[in-house]
């Protein structure tokens, strides 16, 4: 390696990994800000809490590592022309892309470990934060309790509109289904307006109290018709008390691992066959359903032997309000029930099938997006630094003013071009395939642009383009204004 070479390296590896640490450790404190209700009174030692983060920590790589790669290009660069370093370079007849050529090889290097890292360590921390936060969320039920949503809290799902108090022990509007070990299913449900925990660190029983409410029971009946009355007991209560045995809960293997069906957790040759299981399993599910509607319609059924004899084609002929005149009213109005029937029974299937193939697709999609973001991270590392460093050479700045903002206004378009694409993508409105490459193939043209006017010596806009046919236009009626006048 040349001496030249081996300097911008060493410049260029200095401030690299200066960035990627105080970038790490801003999105690590952001970490801690979003989490803190999560670890926050549970009796966490502290080697639980740096597992923590070390888990989450994987995750935030490919935020920090394209940012990274950004600033530190547009620093290093800024910093080599700030100081006549390429003016330098070039007089000795060394081009801006002889001076990357250490460099490129040192980004490719990046992005194949970027690659790696994605289809390898952000899978297995996934898996292992996942489960931790799940087995954390465990050691205290009553914190478990969030406000508008229903919570799995050993036998019972609970949902509560609003909590108060010191330690939340007060809680509002509480709804409650009672789970049944002899029968699966929301058979036993309580309502009350108002609700309070009741329990202290001595003991494993959490009392939940409630007041001023009701208590469901869905009746099973043995007979198909008393199924159908659909028979239940209400009974009204002033306070009733619900005890439940923490023991299970606060004795929580921190280290034990059960969630694994996170597409996030996959590499690439598992997302690929979780993809084409999915995909078949989708496709099938759109063709029984087409299958069921086609046999509602009673098609298949239908006589199409059938030969009219005159008498009938004539009847049919002089009918002008439909079939029905042809039955009697009791009977016409039977068939109008039955085809509103068919109808109605048809549209609440599709309705139905609607919402569960809706959700199929979205899961398929984030699979899709998952698979792909492992490419785009390798993919945007160069990209970026095709950006980065002819940017810097052309403002001709260093340090962490200018090129930061540029910087973040940069990541910024190209971070939330990938959201709102992916979420697009999530939804079915675009190809997962396109919203993951979005923002890199937007950015790759800027690259190119920048990289040709960095090596030609031109600004970083050419206004005198765009106005040199104004000015010729200019010129060309000032000479005729004057012709005329002579």
């Amino acid at each position: 390696m040349k001496i030249l070479d081996r300097y911008i390296l060493t410049s260029y590896l200095k401030t690299f990994f200066s960035v990627f640490v105080i970038l790490m450790f801003i999105f690590v404190l952001q970490t801690i800000w979003l989490y803190i209700g999560e670890l926050a009174g549970k009796d966490l030692d502290f080697v639980i809490i740096l597992k923590f983060l070390l888990y989450f920590s994987p995750k935030l790589v490919p935020l920090v590592l394209p940012l990274t790669i950004l600033l530190t290009s547009i620093m290093t660069f800024g910093n080599f022309a700030e100081n006549y370093e390429f003016a330098a370079m070039k007089s000795a007849g060394i081009s801006l892309q002889r001076a990357m050529r250490s460099l490129t090889l040192f980004i490719l290097l990046v992005s194949a470990t970027a690659f790696l890292f994605a289809n390898n360590v952000i899978p297995a921390a996934e898996y292992k934060s996942i489960n931790l936060r799940k087995n954390i969320a465990q050691l205290k039920p009553a914190m478990v309790i969030s406000e508008g949503v229903f919570n799995d809290l050993g036998e019972i799902n609970i949902k509560v509109d609003e909590k108060s108090g010191n330690n939340d022990q007060y809680l509002e509007n509480v709804i409650i289904h009672k789970k049944s070990p002899r029968r699966s299913g929301n058979f036993t449900v309580i309502k009350a307006t108002k609700g309070e925990l009741v329990g202290s660190t001595d003991s494993n029983i959490l009392s939940l109290i409630l007041r001023d409410g009701n208590y469901y029971d869905e009746i099973q009946s043995n007979s198909p018709s008393g199924r159908l009355k659909k028979p239940f007991a209400k009974s009204y209560f002033k306070e009733y008390t619900i005890n439940m045995d923490l023991s299970g809960f606060n004795e929580v293997d921190l280290n034990e691992e059960r969630y694994s069906n996170s597409h996030n957790m996959l590499k690439i040759s598992e997302l690929n066959q979780t993809i084409d299981s999915f995909s078949t399993s989708y496709n099938e599910e759109v063709q029984g359903l087409s299958r069921n509607l086609y046999a509602r319609t009673g098609l298949k059924s239908l006589n199409k032997d059938l030969k009219p004899t005159d008498t009938d084609t004539d009847t049919v002929r002089d009918l002008e309000e439909g079939i029905l005149p042809l039955y009697e009213p009791y009977r016409a109005s039977q068939i109008i029930n039955l085809a509103l029937g068919n109808i109605n029974g048809a549209v609440a299937t599709v309705e139905s099938k609607k919402a569960e193939l809706t959700m199929a697709a979205k899961r398929l999609n984030k699979f899709e997006i998952a698979l792909h973001e492992k490419y785009v991270l390798a993919f945007a590392c160069i990209v970026l630094f095709f950006v980065g460093a002819p940017l810097g050479a052309i403002i001709r700045k260093g340090g962490m003013g200018l090129p930061m903002v540029i910087a973040i206004l940069l990541f910024l378009t190209y971070h939330f071009i990938g959201i709102f694409a992916k979420n697009s993508a999530e939804e079915g409105t675009i190809s997962p395939f396109l919203a993951t490459w979005l923002s890199t193939l937007i950015m790759l043209p800027l690259g190119i642009i920048l990289t040709y006017r960095a090596t030609t010596d031109q600004g970083l806009f050419g206004f005198s383009a765009l106005f040199e046919p104004i000015k010729k236009l200019l010129k060309k009626a000032h000479i005729m204004g004057r012709n005329e006048k002579d």
